[in-house]
């Protein structure tokens, strides 16, 4: 897991959030709202459903393109659990939740790290698109 996920509000413009994305080096940004977890948004969500559609990202907001209510795990959740939540969801990114705090997150890229050639992660990677 990736400890120490970058956070943004709601009303985040996509311009923002792409600056973000870059000067981190990541491909995801979790969304929150009154300071709770609501959302997930990553570069792909961006281009599939802000640009591709004309949309402006000095206006759009993270809010307007995010994926809601993200699938989650918890810090003692196994990996397997984890792979599992993956595949059923069709996502490669599962945020981690203690409670009503984020304290984490975890990629497939994660997961094909402690397993190795696990034939479940193929399974994600050729899953098709959330959009």
């Amino acid at each position: 897991m990736s400890a120490a996920p970058i956070m943004v509000p709601l009303e985040t413009t996509l311009a923002e959030v792409a600056r973000l994305m870059r000067d981190r080096g990541i491909g995801d940004v979790l969304v929150t709202s009154a300071g709770r977890l609501c959302g997930i948004v990553t570069d792909r969500d961006i281009v599939v459903r802000a640009v591709a559609d004309g949309l402006s990202a000095v206006v759009t907001t993270v809010g307007d393109i995010c994926s809601a209510g993200p699938a989650t795990v918890r810090p003692d959740d196994d990996t397997a659990a984890a792979a599992a939540l993956m595949r059923r969801h069709a996502v490669r990114r599962l945020p981690v939740v203690e409670g009503h705090r984020t304290v984490g997150i975890v990629s497939i890229g994660d997961l094909a790290i402690v397993h190795g050639d696990d034939p479940v992660l193929a399974d994600i990677s050729k899953a098709p698109p959330n959009v």
